[in-house]
């Protein structure tokens, strides 16, 4: 989308709208092109390519159209989006990886309301969903009504000083990251899906785009490629969800129909728990959880056990003369074992929980329509497990509620509207456009995992389809399968899908043409550099305009040399967020989720206070994001249970059964309650408090 032209206001709506008729048109085009050529014999190792490359050119030249040096135009588009494309754009930039690639498979595996050790997936769509109402009710009007460019700016504004500004940009830089390493890693998921190579050469590939778009006009550039981005992941979810939805129940309304499927999904999950080749499975997972919980017992001499005998058996395979490739493989485990005895406990440990998990009926996965685990009037075990999945329910749907009033790259997106209406409209008009996806994400859900169970269980070993092997040649921590009883036929217990491939492997699930999967691919990708943008840009303005000393005459802060600083910085946030993530630290939805509670705990109390309570002071919200985040940040590391494997730590550290991902419902009450206490001591000792802002 070219920029409004802010010289002639009465005529730019009917151009952006007649602009935006013509992409979908063409990118409709598009698609009619690509599924006739695959139906005239182009090869699958062509359209994945086609697709990532034109991809990322459209947005690239969009994102060079619209290149600007304009301090106002960089920071805040010039402050003229009209309210439905600014909506449009937020819509884009809210649906991350996280909630594209990652959420269907959330409500996949937790089903709607979890277990105690796992929170249900609808509190993902309550608590994101519910956030905006905050947003538009509480934060996003006033702080537009300020007039400026970043959400540290409002802390330097009205708190004065250099410590709540420089505080608010380190939260910011943190928070953003955490986030920006998850669409990364989305990125290169997918590029590598899409073109075959290796994960790490993806993630360079879909950067390119990334850097192209943002590097160069900044929020000018990153809004129009958002929109163009908002119409691509729109298609891409609704196209495969209401084929898979006429498929199954004979119309495309997935939405209104998927409860169809429900009733018939309890029906099969009892007859897979009744199974006697599910119960082998489940027994075998609890062998091999014993034979881990031995190890643990002494990991030193089991290391060493295990290392022997590797090496034995190499050099056994190499006297029997034995195929190369099987020398290959034990050489493959040789390196695979742990280096250390640290190592290996927390590899071990981990290794243990997943197969007393696999151990459970429906392989550790819930019943997916069950309210809570438990029973509130069951046994003590079971009152227990009630309580705590209700907890972690209620505590992450808080966390991302909050979190989402308080993300800086979210809410920098309303500071450019025209005026303060617009962006109350604004708000508005991005609930519209998140809806429509997000009405649809438990019905992806439902579909996908009926048709694992009525058409993928039960399969040969020997029969099953081609996309299980591709997926897990990109990462065999997004699909697990294995004979585990030995009687060649899948059953639902030997299968693991990661959370990160529910949604990108549904066209290949449901018999689509490749074209489609190439679509939901490009889909992916659109939703993670979308976001990716808007976070790598906060992070660049945090690093160079928020940390420097603020000064009130904006337009000297602004100076052409600090936007270039600006896109230098950029450009080395991305590479260090690319080097990162090439590390898969965790799973998308996770590290999204943690960079939640860490923006609810460090931003909304002093947000709140600043815009509502003339009373808070400077050393008050500075207290109260120190406390906030310290407790958040503390909580999720000694509670973390990878970390405690790592530490030697046994399991647990939980604060009232609550996972670490949801710190942020400790890291909130504390920083107010400290903003509250420190601000009241200051007033009784005559300290000024600042003000309120104008609204």
């Amino acid at each position: 989308m070219p920029p409004a032209d802010s010289t002639r206001p009465s005529r730019t709506p009917w151009r952006l709208h007649r602009n935006l008729l013509l992409f979908v048109a063409g990118f409709l085009a598009f698609l009619a092109l690509m599924d006739w050529a695959e139906r005239a014999g182009l090869s699958r190792a062509w359209i994945g390519p086609i697709f990532l490359f034109l991809s990322v050119m459209v947005y690239a030249c969009i994102g060079i159209y619209a290149r600007t040096g304009e301090p106002e135009e960089f920071y805040v588009a010039g402050r003229r989006i009209p309210a439905m494309y600014n909506g449009m754009a937020t819509a884009a930039d809210w649906m991350s990886a996280a909630s594209f690639i990652s959420l269907a498979g959330a409500l996949y595996l937790q089903g709607f309301a979890g277990t105690a050790a796992q929170p249900g997936g609808l509190a993902y769509v309550l608590g994101w969903t519910g956030g905006f109402c905050l947003v538009g009710l509480v934060v996003a009007p006033r702080l537009r009504a300020m007039q400026l460019y970043t959400v540290p700016d409002f802390f330097a504004v009205r708190f004065g000083g250099r410590w709540p500004r420089w505080l608010a940009a380190m939260g910011a830089i943190v928070c953003s990251f955490l986030y920006v390493v998850a669409q990364i890693y989305g990125v290169g998921l997918i590029a590598s899906r899409l073109t075959g190579v290796q994960f790490e050469i993806g993630i360079l590939l879909g950067l390119g785009g990334v850097l192209l778009c943002s590097f160069l006009g900044g929020m000018r550039a990153i809004t129009w490629t958002q929109v163009a981005q908002y119409v691509v992941l729109l298609l891409a979810f609704l196209i495969p969800v209401s084929w898979l939805a006429f498929k199954q129940l004979g119309t495309p309304l997935a939405p209104m129909a998927y409860g169809q499927q429900l009733p018939k999904i309890e029906r099969l999950e009892q007859k897979l728990i009744e199974s006697p080749a599910e119960q082998e499975v489940r027994a075998a997972f609890a062998q091999r959880a014993r034979e881990y919980a031995e190890r643990l017992n002494d990991p030193a001499a089991a290391l060493t056990r295990a290392r022997d005998q590797l090496e034995e058996r190499i050099r056994m395979l190499k006297a029997q003369g034995a195929d190369f490739s099987l020398v290959m493989q034990a050489r493959r485990e040789l390196a695979a074992l742990p280096r250390d005895v640290a190592g290996a406990r927390e590899l071990w440990t981990r290794q243990m929980n997943e197969a007393e998990d696999r151990s459970k009926p429906l392989g550790g996965l819930p019943r997916h329509g069950q309210a809570f685990a438990g029973d509130p009037d069951g046994t003590p075990a079971e009152q227990d497990a009630f309580n705590a999945s209700r907890l972690n329910f209620m505590a992450l749907m808080f966390c991302l509620m909050v979190g989402t009033a308080s993300l800086p790259h979210l809410l920098t997106r309303f500071y450019t509207t025209p005026t303060v209406a617009d962006t109350r409209k604004s708000v508005v008009w991005s609930l519209v456009f998140i809806s429509l996806l997000y009405i649809s994400t438990p019905a992806v859900a439902v579909l996908v995992k009926y048709e694992i169970m009525q058409g993928l269980v039960g399969s040969s070993f020997d029969e099953l389809p081609n996309w299980i092997a591709q997926w897990a040649r990109v990462d065999p921590g997004l699909i697990s399968v294995q004979d585990i009883n030995g009687d060649r036929i899948l059953q639902f217990g030997e299968i693991r899908l990661g959370a990160d491939m529910i949604m990108l492997a549904t066209p290949e699930l449901g018999g689509l043409p490749y074209v489609v999967s190439g679509l939901v691919a490009a889909g992916g990708l659109a939703a993670a550099l979308s976001t990716a943008d808007g976070l790598l840009l906060t992070i660049s303005n945090a690093l160079v305009h928020d940390t420097a000393t603020y000064e009130s005459d904006h337009a000297r802060a602004l100076s052409d040399n600090r936007v270039i600083l600006s896109k230098f910085a950029l450009l080395a946030a991305a590479m260090l967020a690319a080097l990162v993530a090439a590390l898969k630290p965790a799973e998308i939805i996770s590290l999204v989720t943690a960079s939640f509670s860490m923006a609810a705990a460090t931003f909304f109390p002093g947000l709140v206070t600043g815009l509502f309570w003339r009373r808070a002071t400077r050393r008050g919200v500075v207290a109260g994001m120190l406390a906030g985040m310290g407790i958040t940040v503390g909580y999720m590391l000694q509670a973390s249970p990878s970390l405690r494997a790592w530490w030697g730590l046994t399991p647990g550290g939980l604060w009232w059964s609550i996972h670490p991902v949801s710190a942020g419902v400790f890291g909130v009450p504390v920083g107010f309650a400290t903003i509250v206490a420190v601000s009241l001591w200051d007033s009784w000792r005559g300290q000024a408090t600042g003000a309120l802002p104008k609204q």
